[in-house]
């Protein structure tokens, strides 16, 4: 017989001679405990150290039966060189295709047959056949008791020599199966086959290996080989009877290296998982630092595939395929909410985690940008300097919202002699310290705007010459470009300068102490007084010219400690139309008037911007109350607004001529640029920018500033929301009709709090009335609110 001699274990059998199994068995040495009959193979295959301990062992055994097992090769010796050819005439190695389609017994499905069928993609049970069902199905018993009809598609084996099988004793079949079953040798057939170039059925391989294909023993080659995804492949199949045949060693080998690198990543991942069941498991204080997770690669991977995961920024289809994996050996679904929840359980992101903040990955500034920071606050190489008028003998007025870091205007005025009011808004000069193309000025176009968060402010400038060199200060000597404005009796403007000037801010008001200083009426501030009237005026004559008033409730809020679970919020609520905003508002829009003109009298290229007026009178609105509920109604007909960087566009809804933003250079980057062209056309300079590379630059701006709109809108949201769920439940809340969005369906106005919300409302309410409502539920995760009348 042609048989081969492995560490001590021949395969093929001849009538009369023992099976494989009975020769690796516990009468030489415990099975078990042998990795395979190929010990010197899986060396060369890559089986590694594990191989070799195992060696060892079965050497230390066989050292013990040593002489019984030298019996046995000898004679397996004798075996192979007398029957070599015999049996290989008796068992055959044939390749021809007559004798491989002979292997494929044609068998069909009748009562009482026992098969394995496949119940989904991963689960195959047995079952006995009870009867047909219709004219292909079939019902069967399976191996729990169930009943159910299949298709002949779904059997996967039908185990030879059974007939009327009772259903009562698949477990039992199963658990002898099971009792027998030796995936380890499987190996040893691989190698005597390959080497043969043999190929089986799962009848011919039990009878190889336990010499017998009876039904369990078929059943068990059956599983073996089916189970395989290393030593053998399908190379035909009919009806229900399969071919295998031994892949090559090349094959193999790079099979096992998979296998083991898979078996390696699955215990990677039990330790991963085991990870984060203890960091959840942690009080909130006790939990692992964000930092403590990078310090092993193999974690800090897995855990950015999580964050990528959380944020719907995957880099590559295996961090998708790791986190996926992570969440679900976590028992959570593959989401990016799970995800996030997750990371916030075990501390990774703060339980008020920003995503979108996250997702925007404000970019740090460069070493290079740093560094010419401080080169430009320690050298002082102002291109006006000569060319400053010293207008330090006016009262300065800078008014913004308390927390302001970047201050970016101020104001002055006088009372001419004629009655006339002439007023200078004074806007801080950054120019004087950035050139056109320079790394911070690239820097700050990257960005396109400051941020502000309720919880961070991220500065367009870097932080130190933001506030320290370029925004205004109270009491300091601070360069500005000022623009003069005097207007006539009715508010329009009678005359105005541009120029660079010196000033020293004598006030930094809040909104809420200058209009507390304006009710006072203080006669050493009636240079307020001045400015308020003025603020009247502009506002009226606008509103003859068609302007519309859009001024609402705004809210603020002020996070002090966004990573603690329960941080601190302090919320602001800012009535647009009061004295103070009103007169700041007014003071910026005169000074985009002005600015338009003038580049429109000089022909200079600047970001104009205009607003069309909707084709809708506002006379159409004039029944509804002044205010939120009107300004609602403006909003929802209001065109979008547009830019020309030539020629000034007419600005409708402000109700002027033209209009640039100027006032904001520290913060807005379009703001910048129209001081570039200003302050260049002043010195007699070639303009560093024309209409089309304005436009470029604007466009791409525009861009980052939407981005970062969107991030302040969702962030203030979700910390309004924040709010509300923290409130009492009883807690009433003044509420103001907006519209009516379906029958009693209404937008609503929380004026506490300066967030919109909708409800049902009851009869007889109408658009501009309060009505009193209590929150059912705030989820600022989810930007879920619900409201409801009482």
């Amino acid at each position: 017989m042609a048989t081969r001699a492995i560490n001590g274990c021949g395969l093929l059998r001849t009538a009369g001679y023992p099976p494989l199994a009975s020769f690796v068995s516990l009468r030489f040495f415990d099975r078990r405990r042998c990795p395979s009959a190929l010990c010197e193979r899986n060396h060369t295959l890559g089986h590694g150290s594990s191989w070799s301990l195992q060696r060892s062992e079965l050497n230390r055994q066989l050292r013990y039966g040593h002489s019984l097992v030298d019996s046995v090769m000898e004679e397996l010796a004798v075996i192979r060189a007398n029957r070599r050819i015999r049996a290989s005439v008796k068992l055959g190695f044939p390749s021809s295709k007559e004798l491989f389609d002979s292997k494929l017994e044609k068998r069909t499905l009748e009562k009482g047959l026992l098969l394995e069928f496949r119940k989904d993609s991963e689960k195959t049970l047995l079952a006995v056949v009870k009867k047909p069902d219709g004219k292909k199905n079939w019902m069967v018993c399976d191996q729990n008791g169930v009943m159910s009809s299949i298709r002949p598609q779904q059997v996967t084996y039908i185990i030879p020599g059974i007939e009327n099988f009772d259903e009562t004793n698949i477990s039992d079949f199963v658990q002898k199966a099971q009792d027998i079953l030796d995936p380890s040798i499987l190996e040893c057939a691989w190698a005597e086959l390959l080497e043969h170039n043999k190929s089986v059925t799962a009848e011919e391989l039990a009878e190889v290996i336990y010499g017998s294909k009876e039904s369990l023993e078929s059943y068990c080659a059956h599983l073996l080989l089916s189970r395989d995804d290393i030593y053998f492949s399908t190379v035909d199949r009919k009806g229900y009877c399969c071919i295998y045949e031994p892949r090559p060693s090349i094959q193999v080998e790079e099979l096992i290296k998979r296998k083991l690198v898979k078996e390696s990543s699955e215990k990677d991942l039990e330790e991963f998982v085991h990870l984060l069941m203890s960091a959840k498991a942690l009080p909130a204080q006790s939990k692992p630092s964000k930092s403590s997770w990078m310090k092993e690669d193999k974690v800090k991977t897995k855990i950015e595939s999580l964050e990528a995961y959380s944020l719907d920024m995957l880099k590559s289809d295996e961090q998708r395929k790791t986190a996926g994996n992570i969440l679900k050996a976590m028992g959570l679904m593959r989401t990016s909410s799970a995800a996030v929840n997750l990371l916030i359980d075990i501390g990774y992101f703060p339980v008020h985690v920003n995503l979108d903040l996250l997702k925007l990955n404000i970019p740090e500034y460069s070493e290079e940008a740093l560094s010419a920071t401080d080169n430009i606050l320690m050298v002082s190489n102002d291109p006006d300097e000569g060319n400053r008028k010293d207008l330090t003998f006016l009262k300065v007025y800078a008014i913004d919202v308390d927390e302001a870091d970047e201050l970016d205007d101020a104001l002055s005025v006088t009372r001419l002699p004629d009655g006339r009011i002439k007023v200078w808004i004074h806007v801080a000069d950054p120019t004087c310290f950035v050139a056109p193309g320079s790394i911070v000025d690239r820097e700050a176009m990257r960005r396109g705007t400051s941020i502000f968060l309720p919880t961070a402010t991220y500065p367009m400038f870097p932080e130190k010459l933001a506030m320290e060199g370029m925004s205004l200060q109270q009491g300091k000597l601070c360069k500005a470009v000022s623009v003069s404005v005097t207007l006539h009796q009715n508010g329009s403007i009678a005359d105005f300068t541009i120029e660079n000037s010196i000033i020293r801010p004598t006030y930094m008001l809040t909104y809420e102490s200058a209009t507390e200083l304006l009710h006072l009426n203080l006669e050493e501030e009636a240079e307020l007084r001045i400015l308020s009237e003025a603020a009247l005026l502009r506002f009226q004559w606008r509103r003859d010219q068609g302007a519309i008033d859009t001024s609402t409730i705004e809210p603020r809020i002020k996070v002090a400690n966004p990573d603690d679970p329960e941080p601190s919020i302090t919320l602001y609520v800012e009535d647009q139309s009061n004295p103070a905003m009103r007169l700041v508002s007014e003071m910026m829009i005169l000074c985009g008037e002005a600015i338009a003109t003038f580049g429109s009298c000089n022909n200079i290229p600047l970001p104009y911007r205009g607003q069309p007026q909707s084709y809708i009178s506002t006379s159409a609105f004039s029944h509804l109350p002044e205010g939120p509920v009107r300004s609602a109604a403006y909003v929802k007909i209001m065109r979008a607004a547009e830019m020309n960087f030539r020629t000034p566009v007419r600005h409708g809804v402000l109700g002027i001529p033209g209009y640039v933003q100027f006032t904001s250079p520290i913060r807005r980057y379009i703001d910048l640029l129209a001081h570039y062209q200003v302050k260049a056309f002043i010195r007699g300079e070639t303009l560093p920018l024309s209409a089309s590379e304005l436009e470029g630059i604007a466009c791409l701006v525009n861009v980052h500033t939407r981005v970062a709109r969107r991030l302040q809108n969702s962030s203030l949201r979700y910390w309004l929301l924040e709010y509300l769920r923290r409130q009492p439940r009883e807690r009433k809340f003044c509420a103001l009709i907006l519209r009516f969005i379906k029958d009693r369906t209404a937008a609503l106005l929380l004026v506490e709090v300066g967030i919109q919300a909708t409800a049902v409302v009851s009869m007889g309410k109408e658009i501009g009335d309060e009505i009193r409502v209590i929150v059912d539920e705030s989820h600022p995760r989810d930007d879920v609110l619900f409201v409801r009348e009482v």
